[in-house]
């Protein structure tokens, strides 16, 4: 398939009807995992006073807090390792230093899943 400009993929979109560009969001959505949050908010804003009610029904990325280490400190510095990619000095500094995020922009499902292994091993954790 021969590569298309971004002003033949605009024209392209121009002949699509509204539902059947929105199916193609969606799809690209799926197929890249990615999110069209953004343009998606700008669009409904101009729809009117429907547009605050509906950005606030679906949060889509949240942060992981954790708030307090609690008595299994070592335990805590392992996950918050298995849960990110820092090293065992940036690990014990994220703890010591509670409250402190993290994860930032993590899904739902990674957001919990992060919030139920940090409180197995004993931390206080809050999602936001």
């Amino acid at each position: 398939m021969a590569k298309l400009t971004t002003d033949e993929l605009l024209d392209a979109f121009k002949e699509l009807t509204l539902i059947e560009l929105s199916e193609f969001v969606k799809k690209f959505e799926e197929t890249f995992e990615v999110t069209a949050a953004a343009p998606v908010a700008v669009a409904a804003a101009g729809a009117g006073a429907a547009a605050p009610a509906e950005e606030v029904e679906e949060k889509d990325s949240f942060d992981v807090v954790l708030e307090a280490a609690g008595e299994k400190k070592i335990q805590v510095i392992k996950e918050v390792r298995a849960l990110t990619s820092l090293g065992l000095g940036e690990a014990k500094a994220l703890v010591d230093g509670a409250p402190s995020t993290v994860l930032e922009g993590a899904n739902k499902e990674t957001a919990d899943k992060a919030k139920a292994q940090l409180e197995e091993a004993g931390a206080s954790v809050t999602l936001k």
